[in-house]
C-alpha cells in the first residue's frame, strides 16, 4: 500500500534491548488496542514496542476498500512496517493477527514470535459453526451484507464474545467504541482460501491462550501450540482480547520471561 500505514510507538527512556517488538492486532480491532497497556509496558522494560493498523483499520488508509482486503494485504502491511524497523522486529499476533503472523513466518524470518489468542492453522471453520447455532440470524445478516460488524455489533455480543463480565463498564465501553467492521475477504482465507502452512515455518512461537475465550477455545489453542511442536500456556478466568482484559500484566510478564529465556 502506497499510503503510510498507522504505527503507534513507546519508546524507552533507556534501551535494555536491541531488538524492537512489533504487535499485530486482529479482526475488529486496530493498533490502538496495544497502547493501554502493552506498548508502554514493554517500552518500560526497554523495548522499542510497536504497534500497526492494517489497511483500512484504526487511523490507515484504505476503509473505503475494506471489504475485498485479503490476508495476503495484512501480510504485506506487517512486512512493510517490520523492513522499516531498525532491527527485524519480535512478533506478537493476536487472534486473526496471530494468523498473519503464521502466514508471515511462511515467508520471511522473524527473531521470535508470540501468538495470543491466536486462529488456529484449522482456520475458524469451528467458530463459525457455533456462531450459526447460537447467533444464526446474526450470522445471516453478516453474509448477506458482506461485512463481518454485525458479529460484535451490539455491546452484548462483543461483550460476550472479547471481555470478561468483570472488565469494568467504562473501559468495555471504550473498546467497543473503537471496534470497526472487517475484510470480509479475509474471513474467506481463515475460513478455507489462505490457511497457515505450519511446516513452512522454522521457529517455535510462544503460544498463549484464555480460559475464557468465546472465539477460540482452549482445546484450539493447544491445537495451534501441537501444530508448532510446543505446548500452550492457557490463562484462567480471561477472555479473547487477553490485551485488554484485567490480567493482562500476566500476560505480559510471561512474554518477558519467554523473551528472557531466549535471550531477546
Amino acid at each position: 500500500m502506497e499510503q503510510t500505514l498507522e504505527v503507534l510507538s513507546h519508546m524507552p527512556s533507556a534501551a535494555a534491548h536491541s531488538t524492537p517488538i512489533l504487535f499485530v492486532h486482529g479482526a475488529w480491532h486496530g493498533a490502538w488496542c496495544w497502547q493501554d497497556h502493552f506498548l508502554p509496558y514493554f517500552a518500560q522494560h526497554g523495548y522499542g514496542a510497536h504497534a500497526l493498523s492494517f489497511r483500512g483499520h484504526g487511523n490507515s488508509p484504505g476503509r473505503e476498500r475494506l471489504r475485498w482486503t485479503s490476508i495476503a494485504d495484512y501480510v504485506t502491511d506487517l512486512a512493510r512496517v517490520a523492513q522499516r524497523l531498525p532491527k527485524p522486529p519480535i512478533l506478537i499476533g493476536h487472534s486473526m493477527g496471530g494468523l498473519v503472523v503464521q502466514k508471515y513466518l511462511e515467508q520471511h524470518s522473524a527473531p521470535a514470535a508470540v501468538l495470543m489468542a491466536s486462529v488456529p492453522p484449522s482456520g475458524v471453520i469451528s467458530t463459525v459453526l457455533e456462531t450459526i447455532a447460537h447467533r444464526p440470524f446474526v450470522f445471516l445478516k453478516a453474509n448477506l451484507s458482506l461485512s463481518l460488524y454485525p458479529i460484535i455489533g451490539t455491546p452484548k455480543l462483543a461483550r460476550d464474545l472479547l471481555f470478561s463480565s468483570t472488565l469494568p463498564d467504562d473501559r468495555f465501553e471504550r473498546h467497543f467504541s473503537q471496534l470497526q467492521d472487517e475484510a470480509y475477504r479475509a474471513f474467506l482465507d481463515m475460513l478455507f482460501l489462505n490457511l497457515p502452512r505450519p511446516q513452512k515455518v522454522k521457529l517455535q512461537p510462544l503460544v498463549l491462550g484464555a480460559e475464557k475465550d468465546a472465539i477460540f477455545s482452549t482445546a484450539k489453542i493447544k491445537a495451534t501450540a501441537h501444530a508448532y511442536g510446543t505446548r500452550a500456556e492457557i490463562f484462567p478466568n480471561m477472555a479473547h482480547d487477553m490485551m485488554l482484559e484485567n490480567g493482562w500484566q500476566e500476560v505480559a510478564d510471561r512474554i518477558l520471561r519467554w523473551l528472557a529465556e531466549h535471550n531477546l
